[in-house]
This record gives C-alpha cells, sequence and structure tokens, in this order.
C-alpha cells in the first residue's frame, strides 16, 4: 500500500491503472485515496482492467468547487469515464465512493456494466441523520476529528493494525476544503439517488461488515430488496473498512459480481 505512481486526465483526474479486460473502477470513501483499494487491486488485475481513482480532492486530484453536492461528484465520475473513453464499464465504490456508483448507476443507463457498493448509506434515520449532519458542519467549521471516524470504522481494539495506522495517516493528510465538501455531499446524499434502484438493471451488489454502525446491514438489504438484480453479502465480524480488514473474501465476493451475466435494459 505504497504511494502508487499516478497517471492524470486532462481534467485533473489522477488514477492507477493495472491489468487488462473488461474495465473496473474503483472509488474510494471520504478522507482516503486510491491506495486504499490496494488489496483489491492486487487480485482483480489478473482478471480485469482495474482503474483506481482519486475522488476530487483526495490523493492527486483536483478538487471540486466548495458546496458541490453529491451530483457533481458523479458528474465527474461521467467526466472521468469520457476521458478515458470508456463507453462501458464495472464500478465498486467504498462508502461515499459507493454513494457516487450508486448514482452514476441510476442515471448512466447501460454505461454500467455492474455495481458495487460496499459500506454504503441509504436512507438514514432522523437520529442518524442529525449525527453526520453535526458532523458535517463541525468538519465545515474547522473541526476534523482523526480519531472518531476510526473508532467506528474499525472498533476499539483494531488500533494497533497496520490497516488502522495507514487509514489514520490517509485521512490526517487529505485536504482539509476537499473532505469539508465531500463530507456534506456525503452527509446530505444518501437519498439523493434512493428511488433509482428500480431503474438499475445491472448486477448490483450491496455488502457490508455485520458490525458497521453507520452503513448497516439494513440499509444494504433495503438497497438490494430495491434493485430488480440487487444482493446483500454481510462479512461477520467487520465493520467500515471490510475491503481492508476482510481483503480476501472481499476480493472473492467482487470475483463473483464479476462473472453475473450483464443485464440488458
Amino acid at each position: 500500500m505504497d504511494t502508487a505512481r499516478r497517471s492524470h486526465t486532462k481534467n485533473g483526474t489522477a488514477y492507477v491503472e493495472q491489468g487488462s479486460g473488461e474495465p473496473l473502477v474503483l472509488i474510494h470513501g471520504v478522507g482516503m485515496r486510491l491506495e486504499a483499494w490496494a488489496p483489491q487491486m492486487a487480485t482483480l488485475r489478473r482478471s480485469h482492467r482495474v482503474i483506481s481513482v482519486d475522488m476530487p480532492g483526495h490523493g492527486e486530484s483536483r478538487a471540486l468547487p466548495e458546496g458541490s453536492g453529491l451530483q457533481a461528484f458523479v458528474d465527474w465520475l461521467g467526466l472521468f469515464l469520457d476521458d478515458l473513453a470508456l463507453d462501458r464499464a464495472n464500478v465498486a465504490g467504498h462508502s461515499m465512493g459507493a454513494l457516487i456508483a450508486g448514482g452514476a448507476a441510476a442515471t448512466f443507463g447501460n454505461r454500467i456494466s455492474r455495481v458495487a457498493l460496499l459500506n454504503a448509506v441509504y436512507r438514514r434515520d432522523p437520529l442518524a441523520r442529525t449525527a453526520v449532519m453535526e458532523r458535517a458542519g463541525k468538519i465545515h467549521d474547522g473541526e476534523v476529528d482523526i480519531d472518531g471516524p476510526l473508532l467506528r470504522w474499525f472498533g476499539a481494539d483494531a488500533q494497533g493494525s497496520e490497516v488502522y495506522r495507514l487509514t489514520r495517516r490517509w485521512l490526517s493528510s487529505v485536504d482539509r476544503a476537499a473532505y469539508a465538501t465531500a463530507y456534506a455531499a456525503f452527509a446530505g446524499g444518501d437519498a439523493t439517488y434512493a428511488d433509482g434502484w428500480q431503474k438499475v438493471r445491472c448486477p448490483a451488489l450491496f455488502l457490508t461488515g455485520a458490525d458497521d454502525p453507520n452503513s448497516t446491514p439494513a440499509m444494504a438489504q433495503a438497497m438490494a430488496d430495491a434493485a430488480p438484480h440487487g444482493y446483500a453479502v454481510l462479512i461477520a465480524g467487520h465493520r467500515h473498512m471490510v475491503n481492508l480488514t476482510a481483503p480476501d473474501e472481499v476480493n472473492t465476493i467482487l470475483a463473483n459480481w464479476l462473472a453475473k451475466p450483464e443485464e440488458t435494459r
């Protein structure tokens, strides 16, 4: 998970591409960077053209304007696909990246071959919505809590692990203004495309940790129930960062998802 050497599109998006075959685009979550997908890239590049991308304002990607909402991030993904001349691609996103992937599946039509949402949020209840909006407001005001998110993402017993230390380092080094913009879009975006799942005809995977307190199993199942070809998978004993804490299980699940026949709309 060392810092990867990136390519850059003409519109300022940084990415790493490995392997060949059917394209798979990977989008990380708020405060992270494309290296967060390193375990998936190492395995899935054997069968696919894997493209891990820095979200706007993260890693080496150009930031979106302050105040940009989720739709602007989805538009950014469409422009990135254009820049790489990808007429059709599989897309997987984690957390905020999952919201972007879901928005793409709801609006890009046949351009999305398959979609996978890892640790996604969906129609938060009033208590959860209040909490996340309060956090977004504090981040906007410059009050950035590093350890609170890590505790939610990993639990108290994981603080000595390498993936915990790496994640803490990435979160500590993110551009604060871009982080505030992305987090606000994440906080307010859980319902933006929530009504679009019934239109998504491609295979749709909803994966989360069984112990994730925010991207809950109930959310994953609700999205799976709403999508015609959706299905939910839970990983027992894990929380929010399942692609790092349970990489072998996640890689197997993603490989099975990528093997599913594409649906036509």
